[in-house]
């Protein structure tokens, strides 16, 4: 078997585990099991076909170069979210979706980064890393921010623009992706996203390998994405959890997190500027393309419009997270207690949507 000597063993597990977890949700279905299970089981299998998808671009960007890599990423490393995304739409999940891609920012740069940080300072002492690109995320992501603070104030009673949230958060979706369109060519010729260097040359595979990895985990995220918002609504019912947790939370880490667990690896092996670059890249893309793409793909597909008006608390936890991680990456430095700091802020934001009321059936 020519494949099992091309692909390491992490890539071979994985495979295994999207299987074996896609198979044994699939056999519950089957058996007329809803609810619980085929959520855990769900949810389970999108985390690692987000991670296999994020294999084979690790390997295509062996090919493609580090730039143009990070833009490959920004199109297929949220692939299960997106997916996700859509299928809550059109079931109306509309809470779910707007919190879970502001949790899938929050879970990026407080848990992931904060994990990245502390694991990795607590095995090399404190880090270094080029300052630059992370302050510019910085920048757009206090941008994005405000895209959301806006239409949430001036849409409130009273506001100037009360009772058109859905035209207001269009307009704000459109500045969004305009932004993210400028960035790309910063990012083919910048360097964003460096995120395979060395990697593709120590197991490179055939070019059609990873293509062909893509189509099926793509293939495979839609069919087990509909299985994973089917079973969302009984499942948050028998656990009494309520929209704002599912999404802030479970959500955020089954769609999009686990993907970036090779940061923290790359803490851990002291190359913190991938590290630092790989993380932070994926919260801009959720703020910068997917979430604007989303309020416009729901105006096609959605039961009712997606808008950018959200909690206050929301708006606060983001803002909050964009100037500490600004601060944190400022002197290009990081050590194991900043990544204390981080996960500590990200559980008291978890927290805060917890005892939120529960959905019923």
């Amino acid at each position: 078997m020519e494949i099992l000597r091309i692909i390491d063993r992490t890539t071979s597990a994985l495979i295994a585990g999207a299987v074996g977890a896609t198979v044994v949700t699939l056999v519950l279905r089957i058996a007329g099991a809803e609810g619980v299970p085929v959520f855990i089981g769900s949810a389970v299998a999108l985390a690692m076909l987000a991670a296999l998808v994020g294999e084979a671009t690790d390997q295509l960007g062996g090919r493609l170069g580090p730039g143009a890599t990070g833009v490959l990423q920004s199109a297929l490393g949220n692939l299960p979210e997106l997916l996700i995304s859509l299928f809550a739409l059109q079931a109306g999940l509309v809470t779910v979706v707007q919190t879970a891609l502001i949790g899938s920012i929050l879970a990026n740069s407080l848990l992931v980064l904060g994990l990245a940080f502390l694991l990795g300072g607590l095995r090399n002492g404190t880090q270094r890393f080029a300052s630059e690109a992370p302050r510019m995320i910085a920048v757009l992501l206090l941008l994005a921010t405000a895209a959301l603070a806006i239409p949430t104030l001036a849409t409130a009673p009273g506001g100037p623009d009360a009772g058109h949230a859905t035209e207001l958060s269009v307009i704000a979706a459109l500045v969004l992706l305009v932004v993210f369109a400028a960035s790309v060519p910063f990012s083919i010729g910048g360097g964003h996203g460096a995120r395979v260097e060395g990697h593709a040359e120590e197991r490179a595979w055939p070019f059609w390998l990873p293509i062909a990895l893509l189509i099926v985990t793509g293939l495979g995220a839609a069919l087990v994405s509909d299985w994973f918002v089917e079973s969302l609504r009984p499942a948050m019912a028998t656990l009494h959890l309520s929209e704002e947790f599912v999404g802030l939370v479970i959500v955020a880490i089954a769609g999009n997190a686990v993907e970036n667990v090779v940061g923290v690896q790359m803490a851990v092996r002291n190359r913190s500027d991938l590290s630092v670059s790989l993380i932070l890249n994926s919260s801009l893309q959720v703020a910068l393309a997917l979430t604007p793409a989303l309020v416009l793909l729901s105006l096609i597909v959605g039961a009712s419009p997606m808008t950018l008006v959200v909690q206050p608390l929301l708006i606060g936890a983001l803002a909050l997270t964009a100037l500490l991680s600004a601060l944190i990456t400022l002197d290009g430095r990081s050590t194991w207690l900043e990544g204390l700091a981080l996960i500590g802020l990200y559980v008291i934001v978890a927290a805060s949507v917890w005892w939120g009321p529960a959905v019923r059936v």
